[in-house]
């Protein structure tokens, strides 16, 4: 599934749209947080929300059956001088079903007032188990776009995302709180006319490349050796005009969701058919990709 934050006014609770191959369109409401939230990270069927008046206030909750946790506020308050806005430059959650817990991270370059950041990487997690945070600093040049900041992937108990320069991939080990580089395929170039996204296919690392002409769907079959396998070259002959404006958001083994700025597309593997599952009726200011997220989940309310 996608789900889609539709911006409303400011003063309106979220709401988001969700977007599912089998179900069709349904609208969630986030109410019942009792708080204005932006949508941070998604994993598992649970959430990562942040409170819009509230800096440094966080939820995980399972917008299907309402249940959620208001995270207890970190004693460290260096999210007040995260660099550049006083906000988490990353925000990870890790749901681990098989351990039934979660994992909330929040990661960015420290800045002591009145100086520039100086490298220092600060990471926060929070341990559902414990239900404490923890801390550990590292030092570290890596830079993030929006999409990279919003693509981040849980696999192999570990927390992904791709940097901005599309280099390399940054993974966040949660069982050692280590740092480490995972190589891109060697046939991936990021450049003129090319575009790399990070995804999750079936609990596998997924780089989605987009050119002009092309999607190329590489997955990591082997974690342990880093291993890539290119899976599928697609033609985007049949959606050109929407090309320069269309990004991966969710992909299983059969089919890949993407979004453009104002239509959430599904392309079949198989069928080799694209359709269009949803489509904005009003002038929203923001592109969907912008607040799109994929989202997978196994429970659903009895209505």
């Amino acid at each position: 599934m996608v789900l889609i934050e539709t911006s409303g006014s400011p003063e309106s609770r979220s709401s988001l749209v969700c977007v599912d191959n089998l179900r069709g369109v349904s609208e969630v409401s986030l109410d019942f947080l009792k708080d204005r939230v932006k949508v941070r990270a998604s994993c598992n069927g649970l959430l990562c929300c942040s409170s819009i008046p509230d800096k440094g206030v966080y939820y995980v909750c399972n917008p299907m059956t309402r249940d959620f946790k208001l995270l207890p506020r970190c004693r460290e308050r260096p999210v007040t001088r995260f660099y550049p806005d006083g906000e988490a430059t990353l925000v990870g959650l890790a749901c681990d079903v098989s351990k039934n817990k979660f994992n909330v991270v929040l990661a960015g370059y420290h800045r002591t007032f009145g100086h520039r950041p100086d490298g220092t990487f600060i990471c926060l997690i929070f341990d559902s188990d414990s239900n404490k945070w923890k801390k550990f600093v590292s030092h570290r040049d890596d830079h993030f776009t929006h999409m990279n900041k919003n693509q981040v992937v849980f696999v192999n108990g570990a927390l992904h995302w791709l940097t901005g320069s599309c280099s390399y991939i940054l993974a966040l080990d949660l069982d050692y709180d280590v740092w480490r580089k995972i190589s891109l395929p060697d046939e991936v170039s990021y450049g003129t006319g090319n575009r790399v996204y990070l995804l999750d296919s079936d609990g596998c690392l997924s780089l989605i490349q987009i050119s002009d002409a092309w999607m190329n769907i590489w997955v990591m079959k082997d974690y342990e050796k880093e291993v890539w396998y290119m899976v599928d070259r697609v033609s985007l002959r049949c959606i050109r005009g929407l090309v320069p404006g269309i990004f991966p958001i969710a992909q299983t083994g059969e089919c890949i969701f993407l979004a453009t700025h104002k239509q959430v597309l599904v392309y079949h593997q198989k069928s080799r058919v694209w359709k269009e599952m949803y489509s904005v009726k009003n002038s929203a200011s923001l592109p969907l990709w912008f607040s799109a997220y994929a989202f997978r989940s196994t429970i659903f309310p009895s209505d």
